[in-house]
């Protein structure tokens, strides 16, 4: 039992970052209608951010995630205005298509500035974990989930207490009718970008001291993200939580029971049985066309 909770422990630290990475998915795809496939590399550049601002500058822990955040807030509305603004008016496909550019760009911009070898981060805390009989609370997988937890909150209290976020629903449900209503829809899609953004720069922050800080890191959260908002529901937000706790739990049962080289495919086992079996995710619901 103990061993079992402590897998479960883990798999919720881990799958915390795959929920907030998908988090950035659903908001992006629900303000656009397109999906973002740069959005692990926001992930990966907060990551580097923070290697170059505390490891490389030699700055405070502190300082630099508020830099490292604040940089990635500006580059939330730069890719806005780079890759999305002007193909707004064209159908999804261009636009998917100048996202996987975007995001190949950023790959080989961070291998060419930085190089292939990888770097590691200190954690967010120097305090010991918490033991509780034979299971152990590592105090990083403990900042994970906090910080986590408090983000969903504050996003609900943000969406449903305040007027800008009641803003930025009506936009994401209707456009046409958000800008007839005055709501200015550019300025809540760039918004939109923006938070993303940081989201996916705090989801770096949060899981480079437990992974190997490297070029790849982007994909490799991305894809489990992806997976995870689509077997909660593409475009629901609790399915894109539920989905990213939901993988980081099975593959860290599967690496301890199964086997530990195909911890990464265990996602897409999940995600071929969703699809086949329930293709609307957790918590979507089905959809009939006509042909």
């Amino acid at each position: 039992m103990s061993i079992a909770l402590q897998l479960l422990f883990t798999g919720i630290g881990i799958g915390a970052v795959y929920a907030l990475v998908a988090l950035g998915f659903v908001l992006i795809y629900r303000a656009t209608n397109v999906v973002n496939f740069a959005q692990g590399q926001f992930a990966m550049l907060g990551a580097f951010g923070m290697v170059i601002t505390t490891e490389g500058l030699g700055l405070p822990y502190w300082l630099g995630i508020l830099l490292t955040l604040a940089a990635m807030a500006l580059f939330g509305a730069l890719f806005n205005l780079g890759v999305y603004y002007p193909l707004r008016h064209r159908s999804f496909l261009p636009v998917v298509i100048s996202t996987i550019g975007a995001s190949i760009l950023l790959t080989n911009g961070v291998l060419a500035t930085y190089g292939p070898e990888p770097a590691t981060l200190p954690g967010l805390t120097d305090l010991p974990g918490l033991n509780f009989g034979g299971l152990f609370l590592d105090s990083q997988y403990l900042a994970i989930i906090a910080i986590t937890l408090v983000l969903v909150v504050l996003q609900y209290l943000f969406f449903e207490r305040t007027l800008l976020g009641k803003k930025l629903q009506a936009t994401s449900q209707d456009k046409e009718m958000a800008s007839l209503l005055g709501i200015p829809v550019a300025g809540m899609i760039m918004l939109t970008f923006v938070y993303s953004a940081v989201l996916g720069g705090i989801a770096g922050i949060l899981v480079a001291p437990i992974l190997f800080v490297s070029v790849g890191l982007g994909a490799q959260i991305a894809l489990k993200a992806f997976a995870a908002s689509i077997i909660g529901g593409f475009g629901d937000i609790p399915g894109a939580i539920a989905g990213g706790l939901a993988i980081g739990v099975i593959e860290t049962f599967g690496a301890f029971y199964i086997s530990v080289p195909y911890k990464d495919a265990y996602a897409f086992v999940l995600l071929f049985a969703f699809l086949l079996l329930r293709p609307q995710g957790l918590f979507g619901e089905k959809v009939s066309q006509k042909a």
